[in-house]
């Protein structure tokens, strides 16, 4: 697959922005500065910049409480996030909703959702929407884990978007664990296989490596996009943190399946692969990287800068007004 240096150095940026935003996160949770719950995305960035980057503005995706990557992707202000976790009144959420929450409606961010698989009838909803109002060449797309296919919810979303033949790619990031339960001990085949009892087609892919990622998703967003109706990919892919931040990894996994995985890590194959084949040169990598760090940074100054919301803020934005 060959792609130009332009969008090489986009995939790589947005890999290494949503990488460098959890790793900060997760310093500043163990430092004491910052007082949330966390679910960190590391290890699964292929995923979402893979699928992410055939998205138009007019789509829209539901998202979990591991959803800061998919937000990066969208363009969500990084600054706004980072204010987010810190409950700031600058913040995308203002404040209220803190890491799990992270939504930003304006870049077609419908919800981040805490219960397990919810992001798939959040997105069939909003395709049903785009079909009602014959919003036709744009679709929505729902990410969740492993541990939802065993979820009512999903054998709900997947017949009633097959039986509309509603436009939603549903992206299923199979990192191995739902929690700590291993994927083999609950789903007794292949998760894409399951697509097949609603008459959806499927495909499984290396969730490690962002060409393959997006090259399945290509395929798959087209044909959504292109009324074929709904499309399930499985992306095999690994969190590097447990569940949560403080979740003790080694409780239900071995520290050599960790480092197998490491050794796969998503931006490790990406310079390898373009380095290898000359696509880029390591300094424009290394720029990309200083360019990350310094991004970060700002939003680090930025949310400390930023007041946390006064008690007039207590009930806005609660409610919806209508005319």
């Amino acid at each position: 697959m060959s792609l130009p240096r332009e969008e090489l150095l986009a995939l790589y940026e947005k890999m290494a922005l949503i990488r460098g935003f959890e790793e900060t996160m997760r310093q500043e949770m163990e430092a004491g500065r910052l007082r949330t719950y966390g679910h960190l995305y590391a290890g699964e960035e292929a995923v979402a910049v893979g699928v992410g980057s055939h998205l138009l503005p007019q789509d829209y995706i539901a998202i979990s409480y591991r959803g800061h990557g998919h937000s990066i992707v969208r363009g969500t202000d990084i600054n706004g996030m980072m204010a987010e976790l810190f409950g700031r009144s600058t913040g995308t959420n203002k404040g209220k909703g803190g890491s799990m929450h992270i939504a930003d409606i304006t870049r077609g961010v419908v919800t981040a959702n805490v219960m397990v698989g919810f992001t798939i009838p959040y997105a069939v909803g909003a395709a049903l929407s785009l079909q009602v109002r014959k919003q036709s060449g744009a679709i929505a797309v729902a990410y969740f884990g492993d541990g939802a296919v065993n979820q009512g919810v999903f054998h709900e979303g997947l017949n009633m978007a097959a039986m509309w033949r509603l436009p939603v790619l549903f992206v299923c990031e199979n990192n191995g664990y739902a929690q700590a339960t291993p994927v083999e001990y609950s789903v007794p085949v292949p998760i894409m296989d399951r697509a097949a009892a609603y008459n959806i087609p499927s495909a499984a892919v290396d969730g490690m490596d962002v060409f393959a990622v997006y090259e399945t998703a290509g395929v798959a967003a087209a044909l959504v996009r292109n009324g074929g109706g709904p499309y399930l990919i499985e992306a095999r892919t690994y969190r590097y943190s447990g569940h949560y931040v403080g979740d003790n990894t080694l409780t239900y996994r071995s520290r050599e399946e960790e480092e197998r995985y490491r050794q796969r890590d998503p931006l490790l194959l990406f310079r390898q692969r373009v380095l290898d084949e000359e696509m880029l040169a390591a300094g424009e990598l290394d720029a990309v990287d200083a360019r990350v760090k310094e991004r970060l940074q700002e939003a680090l100054r930025f949310a400390a800068e930023s007041p946390a919301p006064g008690p007039d803020e207590f009930m806005s934005n609660v409610y919806a007004s209508y005319p």
